[in-house]
């Protein structure tokens, strides 16, 4: 019977670099052979612990979050639907100095703004109407409406 406790050592020669491996090395120095038992349920559990520990601390290659799903400008206006034509995508980073006040202007298609720092009021040109977003929300841009975005002076929060 003295090869299976040699078998567990050999099962746990991966675990000796953490002190889990420590505690069971400690654990099989200090059990019988007459406790080959014990020792078993002593490997299992050491073993299960340290496979749901590795299983909490792991983080996937690739995590998505959508930042945006709308089917209405930030106005509540519904999207209607894409011009004809050949289609173009385009990713612009704009940063706007505080203080800023953009043109009035309009986009031809459905866009979408995420703000990375600071603050971006919309304003509709129409009527008025304004809208305060703030770092780390996404904005869906209002279609063939006149609007600005304005940056205040900066805050302190």
């Amino acid at each position: 019977m003295p090869t299976l406790p040699l078998v567990c050592v050999v099962f746990l020669h991966g675990m000796i670099a953490n002190r889990l491996g420590d505690l069971v090395i400690r654990v099989i120095a200090q059990t019988s052979t007459r406790s080959v038992e014990t020792l078993l349920v002593v490997t299992l559990a050491v073993t299960l612990a340290q496979k749901a520990a590795a299983q909490e601390n792991r983080q996937p290659a690739v995590r998505t979050q959508i930042l945006l799903s709308a089917g209405s400008s930030w106005d509540g206006e519904p999207y209607r639907s894409y011009p004809s034509g050949s289609p173009k995508l385009s990713v612009l980073k704009i940063i706007l100095a505080p203080p800023t006040q953009l043109e009035w202007h309009s986009h031809p298609m459905p866009s979408a703004a995420y703000i990375v720092a600071g603050e971006l009021t919309f304003e509709r040109k129409n009527d008025g109407e304004k809208q305060r977003f703030t770092a780390g929300q996404a904005v869906s841009e209002t279609v063939d409406t006149f609007h600005r975005g304005c940056r205040a002076v900066n805050r302190l929060y």
